[in-house]
């Protein structure tokens, strides 16, 4: 892998990793049209390594307060949620590794998305009075929690999904946002865990069998390392910026539009031009 595939796979990790638009759903994308390879599991835990950066950064005064008083409410919150996430992953592992290879799914999953932020926008707009932190509860959690375990998908973007949750709960945009991008904080956490043991059994493997070869630690050159990994971080920290003042001010339809086109053009070609696919 070299620079220019290195910066490119780390623009696109950092900025879609944030915005509703499926940052897997993306890199599968990416990796078909310009004929990318695989990126190795050492690349791809740095690249995590770069957006829970840029997450620390932006959301450092939330992250901090969390720190201070450990046994609040929101804390209990982020456990519910990360839980039921967790459960998901757990159980679906192995069939969406299968998917991010195939890209079997990828247009319905745009267009699930699509479909998530579109009725999330309505819902968030019917009459009434928004809820605010000290209001939301358990079963907000849960549902988001499952709504993030669904976005494992390749195409189903798990801020959107997020996103799509709070807002539907008619809970104040400003805590859609803080709560969404709080909650990536374990489930990036996690990927990189058991990123980090997968390397762990590869190192292991490798020097016991010294001419094996598991495909996670293929040769890479450190400048490209390096140059993807600031990307990620950088292009990670304007998503999260932007995001945070979009979802306050306006809404996520934009958003839905890209998803539901990118969706059809990918079934298109899945089924009548294979150009890509």
């Amino acid at each position: 892998m070299d620079i220019f595939e290195a910066v490119i796979l780390g623009f696109v990790q950092g900025l879609t990793e944030f915005l509703p638009i499926s940052s897997s759903g993306h890199l599968v994308l990416v990796q078909k049209i310009i004929g990318f390879s695989v990126p190795t599991l050492f690349f791809n835990t740095l690249l995590h390594c770069g957006t829970l950066l840029a997450v620390f950064i932006a959301l450092r005064k939330d992250l901090w307060n969390l720190l201070r008083r450990p046994f609040q409410r929101m804390t209990m919150l982020l456990i519910i949620a990360t839980a039921f996430t967790a459960a998901i992953a757990f159980l679906f592992k192995d069939r969406v590794e299968e998917l991010f290879v195939s890209g079997q799914w990828l247009g319905q999953a745009f267009l699930f998305t699509s479909l998530a932020l579109f009725v999330s926008e309505y819902l968030s707009r019917r009459p009434g009075r928004l809820r605010n932190d000290a209001e939301m509860d358990w079963l907000d959690a849960i549902l988001i929690g499952l709504l993030q375990g669904i976005a494992i998908v390749p195409g189903v973007s798990r801020s959107g999904l997020t996103l799509s949750g709070v807002l539907s709960r008619k809970l104040e945009r400003d805590l859609a946002a803080r709560f969404s991008f709080l909650l990536a904080v374990p489930a990036i956490l996690g990927a990189l865990l058991l990123q980090i043991r997968e390397l762990y059994k590869s190192f292991h493997y490798q020097s016991v069998n010294p001419t094996a070869s598991t495909g996670l630690l293929m040769t890479i050159n450190p400048v490209s390392l390096i140059a993807g990994t600031f990307t990620a971080a950088l292009t990670g920290f304007a998503a999260v910026t932007l995001m945070l003042a979009i979802v306050r001010k306006w809404s996520l339809t934009g958003f839905g539009i890209y998803t539901a086109l990118l969706g059809l053009l990918v079934l298109l070609d899945q089924h009548v031009f294979n150009v890509v696919f």
